[in-house]
């Protein structure tokens, strides 16, 4: 009897959570949790719709579209803390049953459903989608934008172009080095279109040249294989990223250039020297090249020779303060 009192007990604390979820005037319970069968006939038998398993980004986004909040506890509902929404239903997409909230109070919100032939597809699109949203989020973050299209680049290749001739000594090859590494943009995306590069470039060139500032926002037309003012096209960057990106690049560079000497092991140039004799072995003897070279070297030792001179490839003679 006591026992049973104890099950009985719990079975009272599941029943009253039930019972406050379904009394705080909810007709949709959503769940980070697994919700038992229990559970679930229950809200079904009072006509309430039940989803467990959801995941945390869901759960956030629903209640921002909703208006409403995540509870931690059934204690203390009302309903300043429930969402609302004009229309709910489920839906089946191919395989997937998903669970639409439309109408919402607020449209902050929203789902994209990606569906494609294979995951490869799936994958590609997903990340096209999310490139293009970052973009528009970092333009948003920006407040300007430039042209694309290779206009930007172009336009700055041009006047440090112009700006090298004013140097003298060497500074002007490295200007004219990093204007002609400018057109490695405009000239890639001639080449992922399938244009000829070179006619593209030096129409850019000559555009840039005789206009000057007026022709800052023409690059290159992948459509009609032309150049073109791609800022009215509407083909636009971020002003931050561009700069970024100059920015990143210069510094690698830099960072390359920094670099006056490697070392590299002798060893690691001729991996197989050890398989084809060059490298004494452990079991004694000279039957390779080195073997005989360190021979010859202990005859002539012996015998009180000249110690100057050639041994071998790689290998001299050294006169120390006890040489002869």
């Amino acid at each position: 009897a006591e026992y049973q009192s104890i099950v009985d007990a719990e079975w009272q604390v599941i029943y009253d959570k039930l019972e406050a979820c379904v009394n705080s005037g909810a007709n949709i319970v959503l769940s980070k949790l697994p919700i038992g069968d229990l559970a679930t006939q229950y809200f079904a038998d009072r006509g309430l719709f039940c989803a467990g398993r959801v995941t945390e980004g869901d759960m956030k986004r629903v209640a921002k579209a909703t208006n409403g909040s995540i509870q931690t506890t059934t204690n203390g509902l009302t309903e300043s803390v429930l969402g609302t929404c004009g229309l709910f239903e489920e839906k089946q997409v191919g395989d997937e049953r998903f669970n639409l909230f439309t109408k919402c109070p607020s449209t902050l919100t929203c789902t994209i459903v990606l569906r494609g032939g294979t995951e490869q597809f799936i994958a590609e699109s997903e990340r096209s989608v999310h490139d293009a949203l970052m973009v528009v989020k970092r333009t948003i973050q920006s407040g300007s934008v430039v042209a694309g299209g290779g206009a930007v680049e172009m336009c700055v290749s041009n006047e440090l172009r112009r700006r090298a001739l004013e140097i003298e000594g060497k500074e002007q090859l490295i200007v004219n080095a990093y204007s002609k590494a400018m057109e490695v943009i405009p000239r890639q995306l001639c080449e992922n279109a399938g244009l000829d590069a070179t006619d593209i470039l030096a129409a850019l060139r000559r555009k840039h040249a005789q206009d000057g500032d007026a022709a800052c926002w023409f690059g290159v037309d992948i459509e009609e294989g032309s150049i073109i003012n791609t800022f009215d096209l509407g083909i636009w960057e971020p002003s931050d990223n561009k700069m970024n990106s100059l920015q990143a690049a210069t510094e690698a560079a830099c960072v390359i250039l920094s670099i006056d000497e490697t070392v590299i092991s002798p060893k690691s140039q001729d991996p197989g020297a050890q398989a084809t004799g060059m490298i004494g072995g452990g079991g004694g003897g000279g039957g390779g090249p080195m073997g005989n070279m360190m021979n010859s070297a202990m005859d002539i030792a012996n015998s009180g020779g000249p110690r100057t001179g050639q041994m071998g490839p790689g290998v001299s003679y050294m006169k120390g303060r006890g040489g002869g």
